[in-house]
C-alpha cells in the first residue's frame, strides 16, 4: 500500500498515482513512452538494464513488471533471472553485459563510472546509443525510486 492516498482506477496505483498532479502527468508519460517506444537499442538491452535498476532500486512494482511492447520484441523470461550472474552468464551478449554493468554503477555510484567503462562501451554502442542508454537509465531510475519511495508496489498495466 502506497504511502500516500492514491485513486482507484484503471492500471493500479502505479499508473492512478499520476493523476495526482496531471500537471505533471504528461512529463511522466513522455519519459515511459519515449523510452520504451523511441529508444533505437533493442528491447532486450535495455530490459537488462531497466531491471538492474528496479534491482537496485528494490522497486517491486518495477521488478515485476514487462511492458506488453518488450513481450510482443520477444524477450525472453530468462533474460531477467541471471542479472546478478551478469559478467559470466552465457546468455547475455557483450553489449547486455555492458548494459548491465553501466546500469549498475550509474544506480550504485555514479562517480564510478571511468573512463575505462566508457572506452568498452564506446568499442560496443555508437556514440548516440549511449546517450540513449544513459537517458533510458535515468528514467528508470528516477521513477523506480519515486515508486520505492512512496511504495507503490502494484505493477502499472499500462501498455508502453
Amino acid at each position: 500500500m502506497a504511502r500516500i492516498d492514491v485513486p482507484d482506477g484503471p492500471g493500479g496505483e502505479a499508473s492512478m498515482i499520476w493523476t495526482m498532479r496531471p500537471e505533471m502527468a504528461g512529463m511522466v508519460d513522455r519519459m515511459i513512452t519515449t523510452a520504451y517506444q523511441r529508444s533505437n537499442l533493442p528491447a532486450a538491452e535495455r530490459e537488462v538494464a531497466r531491471m538492474r535498476v528496479a534491482q537496485m532500486n528494490d522497486c517491486s512494482a518495477c521488478a515485476t513488471f514487462r511492458a506488453p511492447s518488450v513481450l510482443e520484441a520477444g524477450v525472453p523470461a530468462d533474460l531477467y533471472e541471471h542479472l546478478d550472474e551478469y559478467a559470466t552468464y552465457d546468455g547475455y551478449t557483450e553489449r547486455q553485459r555492458l548494459a548491465i554493468e553501466y546500469a549498475e554503477r550509474f544506480a550504485t555510484d555514479h562517480r564510478a563510472i571511468d573512463d575505462e567503462l566508457f572506452a568498452r562501451l564506446r568499442a560496443q554502442f555508437a556514440d548516440d546509443e549511449i546517450l540513449d542508454l544513459t537517458l533510458c537509465l535515468a528514467v528508470y531510475l528516477g521513477l523506480g525510486r519515486t515508486l520505492e519511495v512512496l511504495q507503490v508496489d502494484e505493477a502499472c498495466a499500462i501498455d508502453l
